[in-house]
């Protein structure tokens, strides 16, 4: 049976980093309470001065820009392009990753997910008019960059979110049907995510 959970961006717990470098809100994970051990996890990071990132050894991470005029990463002495707000970026959380913030401190959207577990999409959507969106995923996810935006399953009661609220969608498996709607051109990011299938020896 579908079940959904609308997670609300107050009730976000808080969190250190590994590295004590920051804090984090963390949005939801698919299971398990310590910083390892979970097959993925989104959340919310602030980061107030130039630093190292986390080391998350077997796991893959997807970055974006929330808040703030963004920032460079150097991951594994390579440095990236400048990342801005709603610019999606992937790397290994294997790597030595340390960010340089382009003019102040930002907040940041995170997927964290080990890829031997887990097969991940996120995508950025743009909702300037109703759109439908459709997904087999076991959990799928819907992130508000909005102040204000509607989420309708299969045709059904709509869901309001508000800004960097969550609406989790847990699927034993079926095609689902989103359909979304916003007072104003908004943004939402959707991610799905559907346990990998490991064939025995």
């Amino acid at each position: 049976m579908t079940q959904t959970t609308l997670l609300r961006a107050n009730d976000y717990p808080r969190m250190p980093w590994k590295n004590g470098g920051g804090s984090t809100e963390e949005i939801t994970r698919d299971g398990g309470d310590a910083l390892d051990g979970f097959g993925w996890r989104v959340s919310i990071a602030d980061i107030e001065a130039s630093g190292g990132f986390s080391v998350f050894a077997g796991y893959q991470r997807i970055i974006t820009v929330l808040q703030g005029a963004g920032m460079t990463l150097d991951i594994d002495g390579h440095t990236s392009r400048a990342l801005q707000v709603s610019d999606p970026f992937a790397f290994s959380g294997d790597s030595q990753v340390a960010c340089t913030l382009l003019d102040g401190p930002i907040r940041d959207f995170n997927l964290i997910y080990h890829p031997r577990r887990f097969a991940a999409r996120l995508h950025w959507l743009d909702v300037r008019a109703p759109q439908r969106v459709f997904s087999s995923a076991t959990t799928v996810l819907l992130f508000s960059a909005a102040r204000q935006m509607a989420c309708s399953l299969d045709d059904g009661a709509w869901d309001i979110l508000g800004l960097h609220d969550c609406l989790r969608i847990d699927n034993p498996g079926r095609l689902l049907a989103l359909e979304l709607q916003a007072p104003t051109a908004s943004r939402c990011c959707l991610i799905e995510l559907t346990a990998v299938s490991v064939n025995p020896a």
